[in-house]
């Protein structure tokens, strides 16, 4: 039996055309499969939950949409019997895929989901927030606050960035942003020992897989079965700096440049010292001025 998480209106619609092509294979195979569909923010959280509490037997778990509608889907399972994940991408950023290189064919994703050759175990992460009752959100791609989140919210609720096509609308936000946002100071405490300060942070982000936003790579080197998150942390007093950060990991320059750090750990402390927008694959966690990462490694298993 597999168990579709089918997202239609990802990708401006590009979800619901995914899934009818999927349909006519499904059915043509004769497959076992129970499809269902999400309607609004929440939904896949709340469908993987149900498919996956209390069951000792085994799930595949197939969900057709965005890295957004994986996120929810990642967050919402239990782990109690085994879980298998396939993904069919159908949104506009698909950086789940693209790290692990998952075709964007819907058939041919889909025939190697039915006859699986590989499997993966792959790590997920964890973000804690929030005062008196933390929350915690999983993520399977990266985290981040600061600038790359303050994209994010703005895609989410922007109708000019719904009408632009792939990489573009998030070159259209995070310019927007460029303009906008005001760098902050704040400090990262690693694996509880290593605490480091900067100040003029854009933003920190916590990678699982090397590509977010749409193909952005700010830890090129982030491997996703390691056990460790690659953070990134963009400190500068110069926009212009902060440009041309930002178009070395859009064009995948390597070039070091003053205002960027990045370590390795299994979990880190971020504080800020004001609030600034917070994301989980793209994800709105709102505004925050405190947040924990973790990583917990090889918890997944992917077909790719």
């Amino acid at each position: 039996m597999y168990y579709f998480i089918v997202n239609p209106n990802s990708g401006g619609g590009r979800g619901f055309r995914v899934w009818r092509k999927l349909e006519r294979v499904l059915s043509r195979a004769g497959v076992e499969y129970e499809a269902y569909f999400t309607h609004g923010q929440g939904d896949a959280r709340v469908i993987a939950g149900e498919i996956t509490e209390g069951s000792r037997d085994p799930r595949i778990i197939v969900v057709a949409g965005g890295d957004g509608t994986m996120n929810e889907t990642v967050d919402g399972l239990s782990f109690n019997g085994p879980v298998t994940l396939g993904f069919i991408p159908a949104g506009s950023g698909n950086d789940l895929a693209r790290s692990l290189r998952i075709s964007r064919r819907p058939g041919k994703g889909l025939r190697r989901i039915l006859h699986p050759k590989y499997h993966r175990l792959v790590d997920y992460g964890v973000l804690s927030y929030g005062e008196g009752e933390i929350r915690h959100r999983r993520f399977a791609v990266s985290a981040g606050i600061g600038f790359d989140a303050a994209v994010c919210h703005s895609l989410l609720h922007s109708r000019l960035a719904r009408i632009l096509p792939g990489k573009l609308r998030y070159v259209a936000a995070g310019l927007w942003q460029l303009i906008c946002l005001r760098p902050v100071k704040g400090y990262l405490l690693l694996d509880g020992v290593q605490k480091v300060e900067f100040n003029h942070i854009y933003f920190i982000s916590a990678h699982i897989q090397p590509f977010e936003g749409g193909g952005f790579r700010f830890a090129p080197e982030a491997d996703c079965s390691d056990g460790l998150l690659s953070l990134c942390v963009v400190h500068t007093a110069s926009r212009i700096r902060l440009l041309q950060i930002v178009l070395d990991a859009l064009t995948g320059r390597k070039k070091k440049r003053s205002g960027v750090r990045r370590y390795e750990c299994r979990e880190a402390s971020i504080h800020l010292d004001r609030p600034m927008a917070v994301h989980t694959d793209g994800e709105s966690c709102q505004t925050q001025q405190d947040i924990h990462l973790r990583c917990i490694q090889k918890k997944m298993r992917v077909i790719v």
